[in-house]
């Protein structure tokens, strides 16, 4: 299992277009990965659930991923948190 913690950067936080960009960089992977913040937890490969939380400027995220690939699937998300700047 592998995890780290972002704080989300984009001035409009995580709406549509961050959380399909997100989700698309997490179907990638076999892992399973779950998007922590503010208590919840959800399954990062939903974009349902990602834009559920209302996630804003600011916020602490964890990303938790467990599998075969976690370690490369949290790298692949933490590249991409990164070239979008959502998240540090």
């Amino acid at each position: 299992m592998a995890e780290k913690t972002f704080t989300v950067i984009a001035e409009t936080g995580i709406h549509a277009r961050p959380a399909t960009v997100l989700v698309q960089s997490a179907s990638k992977y076999d892992a399973d990965i779950n998007l922590e913040y503010n208590g919840k937890t959800v399954n990062l490969k939903s974009i349902m659930g990602v834009m559920s939380l209302g996630i804003p400027q600011g916020s602490q995220i964890k990303i938790i991923a467990a599998g075969s690939d976690a370690d490369e699937a949290l790298a692949g998300i933490e590249a991409t948190l990164k070239k979008e700047e959502l998240g540090e």
